[in-house]
């Protein structure tokens, strides 16, 4: 009896701690492994969208007209892609994914653009 006790408490200490392992660890590296290029490319995109909204906002508050309600109009459905981001990185959180892994997956991502970005703004800016 005294035997069986133990041997069912030590299989019940190893299942706990095989289970905490894969929810401690190992699940929230698989999530990071699987989804950390879409975050990334998903947080990139939210920025972008959020940015474009606030210079269509300021453009229609300090020069209205038809086409800056548009183009507001235009920027505000694009805030969606933020919606999609937000739900991202509330699933990887939820998986066990700490904040300072996806802060630095988003510091990736803005250095891996900003190269591209600093091309396309040497391409296109005006030069006196």
């Amino acid at each position: 009896m005294k035997n069986t006790l133990l041997y069912t408490l030590n299989v019940f200490g190893s299942i706990s701690c095989t289970l905490l392992a894969y929810f401690l660890v190992v699940n929230p590296y698989l999530m990071m492994k699987l989804y950390k290029n879409q975050y990334q490319e998903s947080m990139f995109t939210c920025d972008q969208a959020m940015r474009e909204h606030l210079i269509a906002k300021n453009r229609a508050i300090y020069d209205p007209s038809e086409k800056a309600l548009d183009k507001l109009q235009a920027a505000e459905v694009g805030l969606t892609d933020c919606h999609e981001y937000d739900k991202l990185r509330k699933k990887l959180l939820s998986n066990g994914v700490n904040e300072f892994e996806l802060s630095l997956a988003g510091l990736e991502a803005i250095e891996l653009r900003n190269k591209d970005v600093r091309e396309f703004v040497k391409t296109h800016e005006f030069r006196y």
